[in-house]
């Protein structure tokens, strides 16, 4: 077999293929992830949705309403329902105030504005340090709390949780998400 020549031509349709077989394989691959990972992310809400808000027996996904931050975003709240009667929501919130960046949670809230329970859905919090706002020695002295009464903010700001130790940041970051969905709530009026 003869060598081809190494031109600018033959250079040119070599890697414009290799170009071209690589995009169609990536964009082949995409498409048939797409659905189980969104169906995946779906699901995984949907565990936190139950973990979050008392027992319910409706579809929170069908009753789910976008409410205004008043920061030029909206949270999505989940109506949780047991015969109609409402019994819960669940807010998924966020923040941008973490030791990483984004910290995203689902704060679960009674129908009086108290928390039921909290969920981590995603975080990149150091390991060992910030990841520990996922652990129930942290998250769970939210639980049965009115952020109404109860300072939202950290012991070292004045505030009435403990902080992760060594991991300040992310516990603020944690009670900031929190706060946002509870606001959030109020400022939609459900209650």
């Amino acid at each position: 077999m003869a060598k081809t020549e190494s031109t600018f031509k033959n250079m040119f349709i070599v890697l414009s293929s290799i170009s071209l077989v690589a995009a169609t394989t990536l964009g082949f691959v995409y498409q048939q992830t797409k659905g189980p990972i969104e169906q995946t992310k779906l699901n995984k809400k949907l565990e936190a949705i139950k973990q979050v808000v008392p027992e319910f027996n409706n579809n929170p996904t069908e009753d789910m309403i976008m409410l205004p931050t008043g920061e030029g975003d909206s949270l999505e709240v989940y109506m949780a329902k047991n015969n109609d009667e409402v019994v819960g929501y669940a807010v998924k919130t966020y923040t941008n105030k973490g030791f990483s960046g984004y910290v995203a949670l689902i704060a679960g809230f009674n129908p009086d504005g108290s928390i039921f329970n909290i969920a981590v859905l995603e975080q990149k919090e150091t390991p060992g340090l910030g990841t520990k706002m996922t652990e129930p020695k942290f998250k769970d002295q939210f639980n049965g709390k009115n952020p109404s009464q109860f300072n939202m903010t950290v012991k070292k700001d004045g505030g009435q949780v403990d902080a992760i130790t060594a991991a300040t940041i992310s516990s603020r970051a944690f009670c900031d998400a929190v706060q946002r969905a509870y606001n959030t709530l109020q400022k939609g009026g459900l209650k």
